[in-house]
């Protein structure tokens, strides 16, 4: 007898990034099988005037990949991503982030690593994709240049992202909502964490690639420091926050300011490297002080 592909349900979330997602799906329709694998997508619109609706009816016109749009009002990352896992029924779940774009044997590579190393989900390495020359500043800081790792490697909870990952579904049959709702921002990392605790095993496969657009708008100091406000906030909603990140975080705002004329000396990248760093114990701080430094749900300029 014929053995039945596994199916994938591809999800993306989006909000008011129309032409971005445009060149998504179109990427996305281009996607290797091998014959391996059969493959749908799921958008989840997080924007109540529903912008990305005409752009998915567009691509559903035009394509031979089923596609299915819903939409999450209340504007919250987590949220949009347990919308889009809600509408998914295949075997595996995959998730890419809307202004990435994967290579076209993208999905086959993560697919081919899941079930050689018998996993529970693989990530792979999201690669920066500068529209224009960026500040030498912001190159030399490899302020966008993310952590990668040898295929194979079995990833901790601090190392989990959802902008390039492939998951069992098993995983999400837990009966609780999968992304945390309080998490503005490192909501995948404490998915990773809860789900590795446990017992799922998920590793790294470097070959399958996804390039992330970095507009003009994530080059200027202000958008890179209030995300660094943000994650300081976020931060005393992991378990793992303690007294001492507080002594960490008391000890360290002095030092930061105290170093910033040395860090400038040394050129601006690493002046910048340490005012994104004190910006991140300031939030934890400012936080812990009942102050809100970020209100909005997206920090997007």
């Amino acid at each position: 007898m014929t053995k039945t592909p596994k199916h994938i349900d591809v999800c993306i979330c989006t909000y008011r990034r129309p032409d971005l997602l445009s060149h998504l799906l179109e990427e996305l329709g281009r996607q290797e099988t091998g014959g391996l694998f059969t493959y749908s997508v799921v958008v989840a619109d997080n924007d109540e005037h529903r912008s990305a609706e005409k752009v998915v009816t567009h691509f559903a016109a035009a394509s031979s990949i089923p596609v299915s749009y819903c939409v999450e009002p209340h504007q919250n990352i987590a949220l949009a991503r347990n919308k889009a896992i809600e509408n998914t029924s295949g075997d595996f779940v995959a998730f890419i982030d809307d202004d990435e774009s994967p290579t076209r044997q993208w999905l086959l590579t993560l697919f081919k690593a899941c079930d050689d190393f018998g996993v529970d989900g693989v990530l792979g390495p999201v690669k920066p994709l500068f529209h224009g020359a960026p500040p030498q500043w912001l190159v030399k800081g490899k302020f966008y240049e993310r952590p990668t790792y040898p295929t194979g490697f079995v990833i901790d909870w601090r190392k989990g992202r959802t902008g390039n990952v492939l998951l069992k579904s098993r995983v999400f049959t837990t009966g609780a909502q999968p992304f945390t709702p309080s998490f503005l921002t490192g909501e995948d990392q404490d998915f990773f964490r809860r789900m590795i605790a446990r017992g799922h095993v998920f590793v790294w496969c470097n070959e399958a690639v996804a390039y992330e657009t970095v507009p003009p708008v994530r080059w200027k100091r202000t958008f890179m420091l209030r995300r660094a406000l943000l994650r300081g906030k976020i931060s005393l909603l992991y378990p793992t926050f303690g007294v001492s990140d507080i002594a960490k975080s008391l000890i360290a705002v002095p030092a930061y300011i105290g170093a910033l004329p040395f860090a400038l000396a040394w050129g601006h990248h690493r002046f910048m490297t340490c005012l994104v760093k004190l910006f991140e114990h300031l939030g934890r701080l400012l936080a812990l002080l009942g102050i809100n430094p970020i209100r909005e749900p997206y920090v997007t300029d």
